[in-house]
């Protein structure tokens, strides 16, 4: 196996940035809705992101498990549940990937479907950051994201000054202008490790009804199958990279998280596209990325939701924009072909728009690839019909 090199340079830093618009919202609020410990939650989170930097050396993000945190933040669901439900998670993909099913469920998932779950997945990042990051500021915040925006345009290939940093530091420039209290910010300067915690099996019950079965489909769709796909797209010289491996490292943060009260975590093909178009190319990129999570953990856990609090939302919304349309431009593969493109864009579609959307927009992917009639078939049958009325 060849070993791939890790490198730390700008364009690594840059890349480190690039998802952050998804993962560092969603953890606060988590952390707010189920009383969760803030620095362990960070520290463990940057431990995740070093130990994939350094497996599979190659942008290999960690990111929170969505569907998880979209149902603990809106139910307000117990911080112990959450830590069971990743448990339990992290046993169900440990079963599937060495009993070889994972394997197989890959190669019955066509590649058309795979690019309606990222096509689903970009529409999602683009309406959040539309509806929720963008507009967060109003009219001052119209503004700021206008200017990210041209930034991110202009250096978006730039190595030298990579884009993703740079309005980062005009976000934080932003907030110490108008909102931070660098004093009080002093003041909550500590330093903290991780709890210990010991998952009940009533948490890992609840855990795995209430939060892990409505997971799933989304992790085999996004987390691993689609994680697989665009590695392939972005790295196609690595050939080590495996759908059983990347299930395997899943499967480890998961049953090693709970116990150090860190957050339900999964790979994701978003993530990828996010470091990599703001210039991460090795592992530098999330080990990078997983330093600043513990400095955050170890200095000022306690104190992180307010510094998200004063940060400019509208600059994560465009990051997160950036991301989501990178996702949905995957499928410009497809264009040649016709049916591919159609059971593509139907997956996307019940992905994005249904509750439930990805294993409905899997199930609906796949019944369309596999009925054997194609879309000349049904042209005919339409022509047909028009004739006879």
């Amino acid at each position: 196996m060849k070993l791939h090199q890790i490198k730390f340079n700008r364009a690594e830093l840059g890349g480190a940035f690039g998802d952050i618009g998804t993962d560092f919202p969603l953890i606060v609020a988590m952390i707010l809705a189920a009383g969760l410990h803030t620095p362990s939650v960070l520290i463990v989170f940057g431990l995740m992101q070093i130990f994939t930097g350094l497996v599979y050396r190659m942008p290999m993000p960690v990111q929170p498990l969505k569907a998880m945190a979209t149902i603990v933040i809106s139910q307000k669901i117990a911080g112990t549940i959450l830590l069971g439900a990743g448990l339990a998670i992290g046993v169900v993909m440990l079963i599937l990937s060495l009993t070889g099913l994972l394997d197989k469920l890959a190669r019955w998932v066509p590649k058309a479907v795979v690019r309606g779950i990222q096509f689903g997945l970009g529409l999602s990042l683009c309406l959040l950051a539309f509806k929720e990051y963008i507009p967060a500021n109003g009219l001052s915040g119209f503004i700021i994201a206008a200017i990210a925006f041209v930034l991110i345009i202009i250096l978006i290939d730039n190595r030298q000054y990579p884009a993703s940093l740079i309005v980062i530091l005009l976000g934080i420039v932003y907030a110490v202008l108008t909102k931070l209290n660098l004093h009080d910010l002093a003041q909550s300067v500590g330093f903290t490790v991780p709890q210990v915690h010991a998952p009940s099996i009533d948490d890992i019950t609840k855990g795995f009804l209430l939060l892990a079965l409505p997971q799933i489909p989304l992790s085999l769709g996004n987390s691993i199958l689609a994680t697989k796909q665009v590695a392939q797209d972005l790295f196609p010289e690595r050939t080590d990279l495996t759908i059983r491996k990347i299930g395997i490292t899943y499967s480890i943060m998961n049953l090693a998280a709970p116990w150090v009260s860190g957050i339900p975590c999964c790979h994701g093909a978003g993530g990828m596209m996010g470091h990599y178009t703001f210039g991460g190319r090795t592992g530098g990129s999330v080990i990078l990325y997983g330093m600043l999570f513990i400095v955050l953990g170890v200095f000022l856990g306690d104190s992180v939701h307010q510094l998200i609090e004063v940060f400019p939302l509208p600059i994560l919304g465009i990051i997160l924009l950036f991301e989501g349309a990178a996702l949905l431009l995957l499928i410009r593969d497809l264009a040649q072909d016709k049916k591919g493109l159609v059971v593509a864009l139907l997956t996307g579609l019940l992905a994005f728009g249904l509750p439930y959307g990805f294993l409905v927009g899997i199930i609906a992917g796949l019944l369309l690839h596999y009925l054997p009639v194609n879309l000349n078939t049904l042209k005919e049958i339409g022509d047909q019909k028009e004739k006879n009325s």
